[in-house]
C-alpha cells in the first residue's frame, strides 16, 4: 500500500451537489455545506475531502462535479484543480447523472481508468485507514467488481443506511472484502439496534469505486436512456460542441440516485463487494452530528460555531452557530440547537435534527426562496 504506483490507474470523482436542507438556515442554495468549515479546522468539507484525496489520486487525478452558480466558490477553494476536471451541472440532477457523467468523460480520456466518487461533505480524520479502504477498492475494481466501502456502525444511527454483508471473498488485494447482500434503508431504532448487535451490517457511506466502463454498464442497464445521454455528453465534453449539446441533452436526463442505478442492481447481480471501513466517518447530515463532531475533548458539551460568535452559556448543552455577530445567551437548556444568520433563526433540539427538512419542505411550498 506505501507503492506510490498503487493507484496510478485510479481517478478521484468529488460529487459537490445539494444544498444540505437538514442544516438550513446554515445552507442555502448559494452556499451549500460543503462550502462551510462544519469542523471548526479552519477549512470548508470540500477542502478537507480534497486534501484527502491528493494522497490517493494525486491533485491532477480529481474531478470535481458541481452546480455552475458554484464555480467560482470551488476553485478559491481548490486552486490546484485542473481546468478539464471541473465538471458543471446546469440544474441539479442527483448522483447518477453526476457521478455517471464523470465516469463517461474520464473513460474517453482514459479507457482503463477505475473512478471512485466521494461526497464533498462528508468527515474523515483517519487518513490512513480512509486510504487502505480505497487501496483495497481499487483492487476490487480490477477484478471487476463494482466496490463501495462500508463504514463499522458505533452506534444504532437511525439516520443512515445499512449494508448487509455476505460472505468472503478471495480478491488479490482486497483480503477484506465481502459480498453485498442486500441495502437497507434508514431503520427504526430497535432494527438498528438489532444491526449493531449482530455485526453482519455496516452503514452506508455512499463511497463507490470501479471500472469506468463497469459501472456505466450496469448503469445502462437500469437507465439506458440515462446511459445515452451521459454518452453523448461524454462524446462532446472536449469539444467546442461541448455547450450546445449540454443545452439539449442535459434537462432532459433521469433525476435518480445511484444506489437506485448501480448499487443495487449491481448487488443483486453478485456484482457488488463492500470493503469494511474502520476509520471514523460522518455525513454531518444535520444538526446532532455538529454537536456530536464537537463534544469530543472539550469541557463543555456546547459547541460553538461562528468567527464572531458571541455566546453567554449556563449550565446549557448542544450546538450554536452565528452569523449574525448579535449576542446569544442560554440558560438551563439542553441540547438545544440553534442557528442564528442575519436573516433567519433556527431553534430546535438534537432530538429533532432531522426534522428541519421539513421546514425547508415548507419554506418551498409557500414561495419563501428568499431564504432557501
Amino acid at each position: 500500500m506505501n507503492n506510490p504506483s498503487a493507484f496510478d490507474d485510479f481517478y478521484s470523482v468529488i460529487p459537490a451537489g445539494g444544498i444540505g436542507s437538514r442544516l438550513w438556515p446554515l445552507s442555502r442554495a448559494d452556499a451549500p455545506k460543503f462550502l462551510h468549515d462544519l469542523t471548526g479546522s479552519g477549512k470548508t468539507l470540500l477542502r478537507d475531502t480534497w486534501d484527502r484525496l491528493v494522497p490517493v489520486s494525486g491533485a491532477d487525478r480529481i474531478m470535481v462535479v458541481t452546480g455552475r452558480a458554484h464555480r467560482a466558490a470551488v476553485e478559491e477553494q481548490l486552486p490546484d484543480l485542473a481546468d478539464p476536471n471541473v465538471v458543471l451541472e446546469s440544474e441539479p440532477k442527483d448522483s447518477s447523472a453526476a457521478i455517471g457523467l464523470a465516469a463517461a468523460i474520464l473513460l474517453r480520456r482514459e479507457p482503463d481508468v477505475i473512478v471512485g466518487s466521494f461526497a464533498a461533505d462528508h468527515v474523515i480524520k483517519d487518513m490512513r485507514g480512509f486510504r487502505r479502504a480505497v487501496g483495497e477498492g481499487v483492487a476490487a475494481a480490477r477484478a471487476g467488481f463494482i466496490a463501495t466501502i462500508g463504514i463499522t456502525p458505533t452506534d444504532p444511527a437511525i439516520g443512515f443506511g445499512y449494508i448487509h454483508c455476505g460472505d468472503p471473498l478471495a480478491i488479490e488485494g482486497a483480503p477484506n472484502a465481502v459480498t453485498v447482500q442486500s441495502f437497507v434503508e434508514k431503520p427504526d431504532l430497535e432494527t438498528a439496534e438489532r444491526y449493531l448487535a449482530d455485526g453482519d451490517h455496516l452503514w452506508n457511506g455512499g463511497m463507490f469505486i470501479a471500472r469506468a466502463d463497469v459501472l456505466l454498464a450496469q448503469l445502462g442497464k437500469a437507465e439506458p436512456e440515462l446511459l445515452a445521454g451521459l454518452t453523448e455528453l461524454a462524446e462532446a465534453w472536449d469539444t467546442p460542441r461541448r455547450g450546445a449539446v449540454v443545452d439539449r441533452v442535459w434537462p432532459g436526463l433521469a433525476k435518480v440516485a445511484i444506489d437506485y442505478t448501480v448499487a443495487e442492481p449491481a448487488a443483486a447481480a453478485g456484482k457488488l463487494v463492500v470493503i469494511p471501513g474502520d476509520f471514523d466517518w460522518d455525513d454531518v447530515g444535520d444538526f446532532a452530528s455538529i454537536a456530536k463532531l464537537h463534544s469530543g475533548g472539550r469541557k463543555s458539551d456546547l459547541a460553538i460555531l461562528g468567527e464572531n460568535a458571541r455566546v453567554l452559556a449556563d449550565a446549557s448543552t448542544g450546538v450554536v452557530i452565528s452569523q449574525s455577530g448579535r449576542l446569544i445567551s442560554l440558560i438551563g437548556v439542553t441540547d438545544i440547537v440553534v442557528v442564528d444568520t442575519p436573516d433567519a433563526l433556527l431553534v430546535t433540539t438534537t432530538a429533532n435534527a432531522q426534522r428541519v427538512k421539513s421546514v425547508v419542505d415548507a419554506l418551498k411550498l409557500s414561495g419563501r426562496n428568499d431564504v432557501l
